[in-house]
């Protein structure tokens, strides 16, 4: 296994998702290498019957005579020659690599014939197709096999029909330069029916997730669980957008609720950001070779010459050799500060021994004996990390270098990088303004001015800054309007609500979609994601992810064990990076269409256990997950097919981890699931108290070894929302990575995270927060969508049905009376008892009634 450098930051850039080549190669196992000889082969005698020698050279005409005959096949009612079909299909998408002499030959020919084939129609029929087959395999039933005995020929069918699917839809999602007139057309009326889909009575979206949800209830289901999960990541990723377009409907949402727009890109400033050196463990104080790199700030003074020599040398050449202290990278200059003392040395009596002094044997008359150490003074020369000391020779250095260019002449002065400050711009939330005045007009007036920030009157000239600078940086937030608006339909539901117009959008056609059925995909995902994280444990009764993988007889020799073993283990891995791929996307949307629908999904992650679930996806050798590579090189998807075949020998398994690259999809899922925790507890002190409860911060901590500027910042993050619940013990112990934090994480202003006090973790009112906030989602769903959703577990609905106080009173007794009332099945088994005992038992005096004065 390759060892991460720890002199360097990992070559890794986030994005929506990885290569072409790479996720198509995914969609498939090593284990169905074998079943692409036999798809070619039944593909030529397709052509022989129609008189063809081969697919390059045929016309456009042609080919749509060879593809309309294949979809005749595919309409007939025997499901043998369906597959044949399907085979021909797939060999197709594949671009007919026997033909190609390159893979960059192979790739072309797949987007001509994916473009060719969607322009005949063959992606709605193959749709159709595969829900027919999921509709026919969830009927069926396997109680004769065993769950451990499902291979690939159980699911033969349905992988084919995925991988047609997939492959189109990846190859036609993505803009090329060179595509035609004609191909850009087909391309843009391929997005827009996908769109268009989510109208449908059944979309193949909320299919999917029914297959999902279907395939975790019936353990002997031989789904192809990771294909219809990297399809339905990629549906959602093609219909609702990435990461960029979430940004560009933020800032357009931002520009039509009449609020500022940001002038920073988050993205942007993430992927930029540079990793920090990860503090010291445990471990490695007990690591006798970090005692040289812990001794070098307690080096006492050495007045001898010769001995001083000497040590200057052993100690410039250690720190060459090591990275930069934690200390110096939270000056934010980093490695500039050699550059400046290499630069500058007369400006200052110390070496590049941080904070060392030596001096010569000749010193002072009054100084000790040569060869006696004493320990450095207190005051003494100033240290290369005082701020103002650098601060003042960065400033000389720029001006020196703005000269040198200006004159286009001058000395040879070295480059400094000059960072401006702190890489995000502070903010501060209306209520925490709100919150502010309020206790200072409570202390120099005597009374609060509720719903007033701008009168300042009586109030001293450093807290009118003080209200300045928060104003200043107060920041509204698309969310903080819907739940205003929310409160405000809520108390005026007949004048306000008939005003409120439902956007039509993609996000908001999906969460109507999934609604009824939400809590139950959320469940299945986050089942799924246990069976494939690294940490989980085999059980007798878990779902089987794996029969799509496992082939029907099992190796034999040492060789295809080991390449066995690392299909499973790359298997396992492409699920969890299409899973956490798919939630953060589901979130995303939902946040930025209505908050509510956010705080909906991520309640039922929450109420599925999916914060204890990630913490121990964590809870690992972490850098080892994300530097090894699951990969055979030879094996992947179009390598295999292409080219000289070579056979597979153990000297193959050998230099398969060789570089020190991190493997993209493991980095990728570790990045997302921080997002998702991130969004699960982001203002929630209920949640936040999990994270300590289940004792997360050693375990983010240890995280912090991944030197990627992205994944660290997540961590960070998690890190800083529960440090106000640690006590003061922990921050003290941890001041680096409280130093890191301040670095790193954008600043609340009247966020107390590094101060606040034990005192300040109030438990008994978390458990109301979160009651009240699940009140209000449920009335936001009943408004808009008349039902609940479904309950979790036995949990009664908070919120009565839809708009039951303002319903008209029906006063007809015939109407009534004619009405069909429906009674629970406990009332209708319990009916002769309660005949019994509220008819026949009770005596009751009709005439009584007679009796009773009339109210005037």
């Amino acid at each position: 296994m390759a060892n991460q450098d720890p002199d360097h930051d990992l070559n890794f850039t986030y994005d929506d998702c990885d290569s072409y080549e790479n996720e198509i190669s995914e969609l498939y196992t090593y284990t169905e290498e074998i079943e692409y000889e036999e798809n070619k082969n039944n593909f030529q005698k397709l052509l022989k019957e129609k008189e063809f020698t081969s697919w390059g050279p045929l016309n456009n005409a042609e080919r749509t005579l060879v593809v309309q005959h294949i979809i005749q096949v595919l309409e007939l009612s025997n499901k043998d020659e369906r597959i044949v079909a399907s085979t021909w299909l797939l060999h197709l998408v594949h671009g007919v690599y026997e033909e190609c002499p390159d893979i960059k030959q192979q790739i072309a020919n797949c987007r001509e014939n994916c473009f060719l084939l969607y322009k005949l129609g063959l992606f709605t029929m193959v749709q159709d197709l595969l829900l027919m087959e999921i509709n026919t395999t969830n009927m069926e039933t396997h109680s004769d096999k065993k769950t451990t005995m499902l291979s690939l020929e159980d699911s033969r069918m349905l992988r084919l029909l995925i991988s047609i699917l997939y492959t189109m839809l990846e190859t036609l999602r993505r803009p090329n330069s060179s595509d035609s007139a004609e191909n850009v057309g087909l391309r843009k009326d391929f997005l827009m029916e996908l769109e268009q889909n989510l109208n449908d009575k059944e979309p193949l979206v909320i299919v999917l997730f029914n297959t999902v949800s279907k395939f975790c209830s019936q353990p002997s289901s031989p789904m192809p669980m990771k294909k219809v999960l990297l399809l339905l990541w990629k549906l959602l990723l093609t219909t609702l957008g990435g990461f960029g377009k979430i940004n560009t409907m933020k800032q357009k949402a931002r520009i039509g609720a009449g609020l500022p727009l940001i002038n920073e890109d988050p993205l942007k400033i993430v992927r930029e950001m540079n990793a920090s050196v990860p503090p010291t463990s445990a471990s490695d104080l007990l690591d006798p070779s970090q005692g040289k790199r812990r001794g070098r700030r307690s080096v006492l003074y050495e007045f001898d010459a010769e001995n001083a020599e000497i040590e200057a040398e052993k100690n410039n050449k250690s720190q060459a050799d090591e990275p930069p202290f934690e200390e110096e990278k939270v000056t934010s200059i980093d490695d500039e500060i050699k550059l400046v003392d290499q630069g500058f040395p007369e400006e200052s009596p110390l070496d590049e021994t941080n904070g060392v002094v030596m001096t010569t044997g000749g010193g002072d008359a009054s100084g000790p004996e040569p060869g006696v150490t004493t320990p450095m003074p207190n005051k003494g020369p100033t240290l290369a990390t005082d701020t103002a000391a650098i601060a003042a020779k960065l400033i000389k250095i720029r001006k020196e270098q703005e000269d040198a260019q200006s004159a286009e002449t001058g000395p040879d002065i070295p480059t400094v990088k000059l960072v401006p400050g702190l890489p995000w711009v502070p903010k501060a939330r209306k209520r925490d303004v709100e919150a502010f005045l309020n206790l200072v007009r409570q202390k120099f007036i005597g009374f609060p001015l509720p719903g007033d920030l701008t009168t300042v009157a009586g109030l001293p000239k450093p807290t009118q800054d003080s209200i300045k600078i928060l104003n200043k940086h107060m920041y509204t937030s698309i969310s903080d309007l819907q739940v205003d608006q929310e409160s405000n339909i809520t108390k005026c539901p007949l004048t306000i609500g008939k005003k409120e117009v439902i956007p039509e959008t993609v996000t908001e056609r999906l969460y109507q979609a999934m609604l009824p059925n939400l809590p139950q995909h959320m469940i299945a995902l986050l089942k799924i994601l246990l069976a494939a994280a690294p940490t989980a444990k085999s059980k007798n009764d878990s779902i089987n992810i794996l029969s799509d993988v496992l082939p029907k007889e099992m190796p034999t020799t040492a060789v295809t064990s080991l390449k066995l073993g690392i299909d499973v283990n790359r298997h396992r891995e492409i699920i969890v990076k299409a899973i956490s791929g798919t939630l953060l996307l589901l979130l995303k949307h939902f946040n930025l269409n209505h908050v509510y629908q956010f705080e909906y999904t991520s309640q039922h992650l929450v109420f599925a256990n999916c914060i204890p679930l990630v913490l121990k996806f964590f809870n690992q050798n972490i850098v080892a997950y994300v530097i090894t590579k699951n990969t055979i090189p030879c094996l992947e998807f179009p390598a295999c097919v292409i080219g000289k075949r070579t056979e597979l020998t153990a000297e193959a398994f050998e230099n398969v981890d060789a570089s020190n690259a991190p493997c993209w999809r493991n980095l990728f899922s570790s990045i997302n699931l921080l997002r998702i925790l991130n969004k699960l507890v982001k203002w929630k002190n209920s949640r936040t108290m999990m994270l300590v409860v289940f004792k997360s911060a050693p375990i983010l901590k240890r995280a912090l070894k991944i030197r990627h500027g992205m994944f660290q910042l997540y961590v960070l993050k998690l890190l800083k929302v529960q440090t106000k619940f640690l006590g003061r013990g922990w921050r003290k112990n941890n001041m680096k990575t409280m130093s890191a934090i301040y670095q790193k994480v954008r600043h609340r202003l009247n966020d107390d995270w590094a101060f606040g006090n034990d005192i300040d973790a109030r438990p008994w009112d978390f458990q109301q927060e979160e009651c009240a906030l699940r009140a209000c989602v449920e009335r936001f769903n009943v408004r808009r969508y008349h039902t609940t959703g479904s309950t979790v577990g036995n949990s009664p609905s908070i919120t009565p049905g839809p708009n039951e106080e303002y319903q008209p009173v029906n006063n007809n007794m015939q109407t009534l009376l004619n009405e069909e009332v429906e009674f629970p099945v406990e009332f209708r088994k319990s009916y002769d008892v309660w005949l019994e005992r509220e008819v026949y038992q009770s005596t009751t005096d009709w005439d009584m009634l007679l009796n009773v004065p009339c109210v005037q």
